[in-house]
């Protein structure tokens, strides 16, 4: 009945732990999922279409290529995951809050998202779309960004310092009072066709 798909909608699951669960045979169900710890699941390719999570733990899992619609992420933390091809701006942006350890983030995409102050840690970041992104005061420790396009994102009080293979054009972007260190500092002026020689 009608009836009990709505309540079906409304289920609020909390404080659950999902290990080793194969979501890609039986989908994760639509619900508000608070407190709830996900570790080696496999959810790549499924739908996560208007599912909330709110201060959740998604610890090595596979979520390749999860679509993401209207889903909230709210304090949520992924540590060792595969994320790949991710289109992040199509999850509700309201309160829209993550944190990223030693994940593998290669073709997400955060278009046009603002997710200040996110901490990315030892994460793979091939390919990856910054345009529009507003990453104030962000953090990116030991962070690979070969290929990453950065346009129109604003980088203000971001720290690149233990960061690499990135490729900023400053005039495009947004970098004021950002951190870098000298070794990465190349990655700001490769368009500029000069040569940074290390030794003073």
């Amino acid at each position: 009945s009608n009836n009990s798909l709505l309540q079906k909608m409304d289920t609020i699951i909390q404080d659950k732990t999902f290990d080793k669960v194969n979501f890609t045979v039986a989908p994760l169900h639509k619900g508000e999922y608070e407190n709830c710890s996900f570790i080696n699941c496999d959810f790549s390719a499924t739908a996560f279409a208007g599912i909330v999570f709110i201060d959740c733990s998604f610890t090595n899992c596979n979520l390749s290529l999860v679509k993401l619609g209207n889903t909230v992420l709210r304090d949520v933390v992924f540590t060792g995951c595969k994320m790949l091809g991710l289109h992040f701006e199509t999850c509700n942006q309201y309160g829209l809050s993550v944190k990223f350890t030693d994940c593998t983030l290669n073709h997400s995409s955060f278009y046009k998202t603002k997710i200040k102050k996110t901490q990315f840690k030892n994460c793979q970041l091939h390919e990856i779309d910054l345009t529009e992104c507003d990453l104030t005061e962000a953090s990116f420790y030991n962070c690979d960004f070969a290929k990453a396009a950065f346009e129109n994102t604003v980088l203000e009080k971001a720290d690149f310092r233990t960061s690499y293979n990135f490729s900023i054009d400053p005039m495009r972007n947004r970098i004021a009072k950002a951190k870098f260190s000298l070794s990465s500092v190349a990655g700001l002026l490769g368009r500029y066709d000069i040569m940074i020689d290390g030794k003073s």
